[in-house]
């Protein structure tokens, strides 16, 4: 009880600072002389300026502003200006933001059955299914929703930031070459267990500190999309960028329920009509910023990029299948129905 009431009075302090910040703007509609209202948001998201998230939440951004015929301003926040991913996570569930990207990676412990999307070889290669998994599936928007409202987060859209990745400084191609790896992780126990899978050894450290844990030799490796990959440029301290596509780096766009359900219903259209227009183009942005990375990363290091064969990939295909038994064990009945939904879905896509 204490630390609850601690963490809602800290997330108290860090609302009224954003809003002193701010000129003194308030997230409650203010009467405009015409009558109407105007509503003043934030919108954090978990990395740099000019990353995929920040590209995304700019172009949600513009496209809501512009629908509202200027009711609505939103003050966008990258990491860093108002805490790391989990505080930022924290501050939505108790009102001090508006709208934020939650990535499960960041969030396994607040909702533990979003943990699925952190198990290897899951989804489709192929994005355009994926696509159309993320838009339809119950599992995901229904089953799963549900356990973040249970948290007071509600998801608008999942969507992805591309292929997972891997850097290492040593040859990693086949399993068995990643005994005593120590690989550099999201705070999740699910990637943590996916690794292990391979017998490294999963060192969870905030985004901010890998460069400089790669540098010293304090992890050997870590996972991150392309585009991340280049933007911090950790592969300029690593010998091999292997493209296994091991999984997705799936995120979220999610708003404070209470926050939302208090709006009126001309203005949650609106919202929920940005979510479906930004759809698209969330795929769009993370194609072209990880190809262009690649690129980039080709052109200016040293690094060896590496591709899987076939028989590589169904070793390590096999080889994860251990972390799905550790999923089942560690979430319980209501997180096997979801991903035995899940894993239902994405094979009646992949089969059309």
């Amino acid at each position: 009880m204490m630390k609850k009431t601690i963490l809602i009075a800290v997330s108290m302090f860090l609302a009224i600072t954003l809003l002193a910040g701010c000129g003194g703007q308030t997230a409650a509609p203010a009467p405009t002389p015409s009558g109407g209202e105007t509503y003043n948001w934030r919108f954090a998201h978990e990395e740099n300026n000019g990353s995929i998230q920040d590209v995304y939440v700019k172009e949600f951004v513009r496209i809501l502003e512009e629908k509202s015929g200027g009711r609505i301003n939103i003050d966008i926040y990258p990491v860093g200006q108002i805490g790391d991913a989990t505080q930022q996570c924290e501050l939505l569930q108790n009102g001090g933001l508006e709208f934020a990207m939650v990535s499960p990676g960041n969030t396994g412990t607040i909702v533990p059955e979003n943990q699925l999307f952190s198990l290897h070889f899951l989804f489709s290669e192929d994005m355009e299914k994926n696509k159309e998994i993320f838009k339809n599936s119950k599992a995901l928007n229904e089953m799963l929703n549900k356990k973040y409202l249970e948290k007071n987060i509600k998801i608008l859209s999942y969507w992805t930031e591309g292929t997972m990745e891997w850097t290492t400084s040593k040859p990693a191609n086949r399993p068995e070459l990643w005994k005593g790896l120590k690989m550099r992780t999201m705070p999740s126990p699910m990637i943590v267990a996916s690794y292990e899978a391979y017998g490294a050894n999963p060192t969870p450290m905030p985004y901010m500190e890998v460069y400089s844990g790669l540098q010293l030799n304090m992890i050997e490796g870590q996972e991150n999309p392309i585009s991340a990959i280049e933007e911090m440029k950790f592969c300029e301290v690593q010998k091999y960028l292997t493209l296994a596509s091991s999984s997705l780096y799936v995120t979220t766009t999610a708003v404070n329920p209470k926050f939302f359900d208090s709006l009126p219903a001309d203005i949650q259209q609106m919202i929920l009509e940005t979510v479906e227009e930004t759809r698209d183009f969330s795929f769009k942005a993370q194609e072209e910023l990880n190809g262009a990375a690649l690129d980039k990363i080709k052109a200016s290091t040293d690094i060896e990029v590496v591709y899987l064969t076939e028989d590589e990939r169904e070793m390590f295909k096999e080889a994860s299948k251990a972390a799905y038994d550790v999923y089942v064990k560690n979430v319980g009945k209501d997180g096997e129905a979801i991903l035995n939904k899940l894993r239902e879905e994405i094979a009646a896509v992949e089969n059309k």
